[in-house]
């Protein structure tokens, strides 16, 4: 698990594409492959799959790495939003020429609705399974549009470590779905 998230980030820092750029901009850069990198522990947090930790040391990891994506996805926005304003612009209003802008801000607003789901779970009254479902159909769409997001984008993470870090995220997401079933809203927990 270690290696699977500091191999990318070891190989994103050696990138010759950062020989030229800005602090700020470096900065945004690095917060997408943290980013990225929150994605994959966050279902198998949810999911329980790594060892040592209880059921509730696991859910309450799985909050704190959730706060922590939404605050590395505020650095990412706001780092690009200081180094080039109109694009950040184009890429909310989804009038950017760049396919990866539209996935990325998807995936945004996904993750923020997750997060506030997740946040309100009591003050709402849903049911747990309707909740449950509700909250990961946003996860799902902010993983999906993440990953291709991350796909298309030529930039800062070396191909390889991203095709991989993309591949574990999807795989780790997949398991967690099969395991916890959150599609069957009758079933007993």
């Amino acid at each position: 698990m270690v290696l699977a998230i500091a191999v990318p980030i070891i190989a994103a820092a050696a990138s010759p594409l950062l020989a030229w750029r800005e602090p700020i901009y470096i900065a945004a850069g690095f917060s997408g492959v943290v980013s990225m990198c929150l994605l994959l522990l966050q279902p198998l947090l949810a999911g329980r799959w790594l060892p040592g930790l209880t059921p509730v040391a696991s859910r309450q990891w799985h909050k704190w790495c959730g706060l922590a994506l939404i605050a590395a996805i505020f650095v990412h926005v706001g780092g690009l939003w200081i180094t080039s304003p109109p694009d950040v612009i184009d890429a909310l209003l989804f009038v950017s020429p760049t396919p990866f802008s539209a996935w990325g801000v998807i995936a945004m607003w996904a993750a923020f609705a997750a997060a506030l789901l997740g946040l309100a779970r009591q003050r709402l009254g849903l049911r747990f399974r309707i909740w449950r479902l509700g909250h990961t159909g946003l996860a799902t769409i902010t993983i999906i549009g993440s990953v291709v997001h991350a796909l298309l984008i030529e930039g800062t993470m070396e191909v390889m470590t991203k095709w991989a870090l993309c591949g574990l995220v999807l795989l780790a997401s997949a398991r967690t779905l099969a395991k916890l079933r959150v599609w069957d809203v009758r079933r007993r927990v």
